[in-house]
């Protein structure tokens, strides 16, 4: 007899079909390392820090770089990849524009750790308060 887990169309505890959410997990994991891979580059993240305040057409993102055009050329497509940026052309000029929701997950993912480094910094921050704390008394 068939293992009921593996009989089409059943349902329940014994189910082991699992495909769809294991598929979205292995795309999210994969989603948050292009996110992560492409912050990793400072002129990256100086390209998405000037697309905060507006989108930017490509020759206006590589004026302040003492870098080729087409090495920004490639900053934007690991952006674009990392679905970091949009592009659009109009005409010969290409607007690149933030895209923040890969952001949002990674930041939503880094949220779940911060209760690590949360309580090391309360505890950093009252050990210096004492210090300054004594140090005030030691003048007076």
């Amino acid at each position: 007899m068939p293992d009921p887990g593996q009989i089409p169309g059943r349902t329940g505890l014994t189910n082991r079909r699992s495909g769809p959410i294991l598929h979205h997990m292995v795309n999210h994991r994969e989603q948050l390392d292009r996110t992560f891979a492409a912050l990793v580059d400072p002129t990256r993240r100086a390209i998405l820090a000037r697309l905060e305040r507006e989108s930017a057409s490509v020759s206006e993102l590589a004026k302040p770089f003492a870098i080729k055009l087409p090495t920004v050329m490639k900053h934007l497509d690991v952006l674009e990849d990392a679905a970091l940026v949009t592009r659009s052309k109009v005409g010969r000029t290409v607007t690149v524009r933030l895209a923040p929701e890969p952001m949002r997950e990674a930041m939503d993912w880094l949220r779940r750790y911060e209760r690590f480094w949360s309580a090391s910094l309360d505890r950093l921050a009252a050990y210096a308060e004492s210090r300054e704390a004594k140090a005030r008394e030691a003048e007076r």
